[in-house]
C-alpha cells in the first residue's frame, strides 16, 4: 500500500482521524522534504482570521513546579466548556518519541479516552533547526485538525524551552513557594517571556511570600505588550484551587492584546522569526552540504597546518557555493 501524501494526511486530520494526526506530527519533528511539505498543506487552512487559529499557551517553569499537573487541571477545566484542547510537551533532551515526558502522559491518563483531547509529547528527532522550527508547524498541524487551545508544555528552563514556550500567544510561568525560584525565573530569562506567574503548591508554606518577592520584582520591570503586567497567581492544581483563577488571567490576557492589537503584533513578529528560523536551517543544511566536499578537507587541512586563515577558507567556500546556486 503506497504511503498517503502529507496533503492527504492533513485532510484525514481535518476529518478528525486521530491517527494521522499523529502521523502527521511525526513528520514534522523528523523535518525533511515531507515536513515542508505538511508546512504547506497545513498553512492558510482558514481565510487567514485570527479564529482560525489555535490559542496557545505556553507553561513553563524549573523541574517539578507542578506544570503538569497544573496542565492536567486547565485541560479539565477547558474541557467542562466543551472545548477541544491539544497539549504539546516538549522535550528537546529526549532523541527519542516520548522520552522522559512519558511520566507526565501517565499523569494526564485522565484524559487518555477523551476523544477532545490530544496529548503528545515532541522532541527534536535529528529535526534540522529543532523544536524552534517544528514547534510553529506541529501548532498549526493541530489548529488544522480543529484544536482552538494548545497548550506547550516544557519539561525544564533551558534555552530551546524558554525560546519555544516564548512563541506563544500568552505564557504561564510556574514557579513554586521559596524564593530561590523566583530568583532561577529571574536568571533564566523567564521574567521577560512570562505574561501570568502561577505560584503553584499555595497550600505550602512560603507561596504567600513567593507571591509577594514576584510582584516586588514586576514592579522594578518595565511594562510588557501594550502596558500589559503580569499577574500573580497563587494556585494548588493538586485539588484545583486557584486553577479557574489561572485561566481567567489567561482569558484576561487574550482579552488585553486582541483590544490593543498586541495578539496581530505577537504573530507577526513571530511569523518573522520562524521564516528567518527555516531560512537559518536551510542555509545551515547547505553549509553541512557544502563542507561534506573535497575542496572543504582541503581547506580544512590549510586552516589546520597554519597555511590559511578560517575566514578566507569560509569565503571560498561560500564564494564556490554561491556560484553553483
Amino acid at each position: 500500500m503506497p504511503r498517503p501524501a502529507p496533503a492527504e494526511l492533513i485532510e484525514a486530520t481535518r476529518r478528525g482521524d486521530r491517527s494521522a494526526l499523529a502521523r502527521v506530527l511525526s513528520i514534522v519533528e523528523r523535518g525533511g522534504e515531507a515536513a515542508r511539505e505538511v508546512g504547506r498543506a497545513a498553512h492558510g487552512h482558514g481565510d487567514g482570521h485570527d479564529d482560525d487559529d489555535a490559542y496557545t499557551v505556553g507553561i513553563t517553569g524549573a523541574p517539578g513546579a507542578g506544570k503538569s499537573t497544573l496542565t492536567s487541571a486547565l485541560v479539565d477545566l477547558v474541557r467542562g466548556r466543551d472545548e477541544r484542547v491539544a497539549v504539546l510537551a516538549i522535550d528537546p533532551s529526549s532523541p527519542f518519541s516520548g522520552g522522559a515526558i512519558l511520566g507526565d502522559r501517565v499523569r494526564m491518563g485522565d484524559h487518555a479516552l477523551d476523544e477532545g483531547v490530544f496529548i503528545r509529547s515532541m522532541a527534536t528527532r535529528g529535526h534540522l533547526g529543532g523544536l524552534a522550527v517544528a514547534a510553529p508547524e506541529a501548532v498549526r498541524v493541530l489548529a488544522a485538525a480543529g484544536y482552538p487551545w494548545v497548550l506547550l508544555e516544557t519539561v525544564g528552563v533551558g534555552q530551546v524551552e524558554v525560546e519555544v514556550v516564548g512563541q506563544a500567544d500568552t505564557t504561564l510561568v510556574v514557579v513554586n513557594p521559596g524564593w530561590g525560584d523566583a530568583v532561577q525565573a529571574n536568571k533564566a530569562g523567564l521574567m521577560e517571556i512570562a505574561d501570568v506567574f502561577v505560584v503553584n503548591k499555595a497550600d505550602r508554606p512560603g507561596a504567600r511570600e513567593t507571591a509577594r518577592d514576584l510582584e516586588r520584582m514586576l514592579q522594578m520591570a518595565q511594562p510588557g505588550d501594550g502596558g500589559w503586567r503580569p499577574p500573580v497567581v497563587q494556585a494548588t492544581a493538586t485539588s484545583g484551587d486557584g486553577v479557574a483563577e489561572v485561566w481567567q488571567a489567561v482569558a484576561d490576557h487574550r482579552a488585553h492584546l486582541e483590544s490593543t492589537g498586541g495578539l496581530d503584533e505577537r504573530r507577526r513578529r513571530r511569523a518573522a522569526e520562524e521564516v528567518t528560523r527555516l531560512v537559518a536551517a536551510r542555509l545551515l543544511e547547505r553549509a553541512r552540504a557544502t563542507m561534506a566536499g573535497p575542496r572543504a578537507t582541503e581547506l580544512a587541512e590549510a586552516v589546520a597546518t597554519g597555511h590559511l586563515d578560517p575566514w578566507t577558507a569560509a569565503d571560498e567556500l561560500l564564494g564556490a557555493d554561491a556560484a553553483r546556486h
